[in-house]
């Protein structure tokens, strides 16, 4: 089915403040493409029909400043073409995260792991600030757990708000056998089920609808990731809190750099005696908080 783009040009300049805002306001139909090169970056958005794509527009018009968009309808796979380009592979400790075209040429190193990544499948892919803050984070939280010869086969994560599913899968490539994920959206939650099987990973995470009371009612994790703006995570800290076990680890991310005072504040208050770790990448941090009894 052909879907609509909706483009628009703006300053190079203000690239990063506009992935801001979309990530604010989990903005998924939108993105941001760069040509560092040439100094020259657009807004762009995906949506089923010119009506709606007019409308988002005339929404986010009012919070970035752009030119005149334009639109044009293109089929799936020109959708899933012009992404290749801007999405490349990275890697954090023993994980990989590889664009699914890279398949056939790329290379596993042995005891590594791998994600693969699809654009035309997944809400993220692991470029911004702050699901890499997550992510390796949980990668550290892996080491420690072998070095403290842990089982992972019975370790319990959760993923609050997954998105795509892209950490929750993670986890579950590390090794962690006890893995959930959920978001209020369906939508999150089916793409987190085609991201799973992409990856040939049906069923080793479990994947439902929920918010952060429902979701996470009689659950307990020993390591729980929210990658969830900040004043989200703020007004459910009792909740968030309440779901960690006993030597357990709650990391959150989604949390602007000027933010991460306040964030620690209010769960300071619900978490005393926790140890902290806070970390920063470019305007964007992330909050390590380990309960120790």
């Amino acid at each position: 089915m052909p879907l609509i783009e909706i483009k628009s040009e703006m300053s190079s300049d203000q690239a990063g403040a506009v992935e801001d805002v979309l990530l604010e306001q989990g903005a998924q139909n939108w993105s941001v493409l760069e040509d560092a090169i040439a100094r020259r970056a657009w807004v762009v958005g995906i949506f089923p029909d010119e009506a709606a794509a007019r409308a988002a527009w005339a929404e986010l018009i009012t919070q970035i400043s752009a030119g005149e968009p334009e639109l044009r309808v293109l089929a799936d796979a020109d959708w899933r073409d012009s992404y290749k380009a801007h999405f490349k592979a990275w890697q954090f400790g023993r994980l990989h995260w590889v664009p699914v075209w890279e398949r056939e040429k790329f290379q596993l190193p042995a005891g590594d792991a791998v994600l693969w990544l699809d654009p035309g499948l997944a809400f993220g892919t692991g470029n911004h600030e702050t699901t890499r803050l997550c992510v390796e984070r949980l990668v550290a939280f892996d080491k420690e757990f072998e070095a403290k010869g842990g089982k992972r086969a019975k370790a319990r994560v959760i993923d609050a708000g997954c998105g795509s599913g892209i950490l929750a899968l993670s986890a579950a490539l590390l090794g962690f056998g006890d893995v959930t994920g959920f978001d209020n959206d369906p939508e999150a939650v089916r793409v987190s089920g085609e991201n799973a099987a992409l990856n040939e990973m049906v069923g080793q995470v479990k994947f439902f609808a929920g918010d952060l009371v429902g979701g996470l009612k009689g659950r307990s994790a020993d390591i729980l990731l929210a990658n969830i703006q900040a004043d989200v995570l703020m007004r459910f800290a009792r909740e968030l809190v309440g779901a960690v076990a006993p030597g357990g680890e709650l990391v959150l991310s989604g949390i602007l750099a000027k933010e991460l005072d306040q964030v620690r504040a209010a769960f300071a208050v619900v978490t005393p005696g926790w140890r902290e770790e806070t970390r920063v990448m470019g305007e964007w941090s992330c909050l390590a908080l380990a309960r120790v009894n």
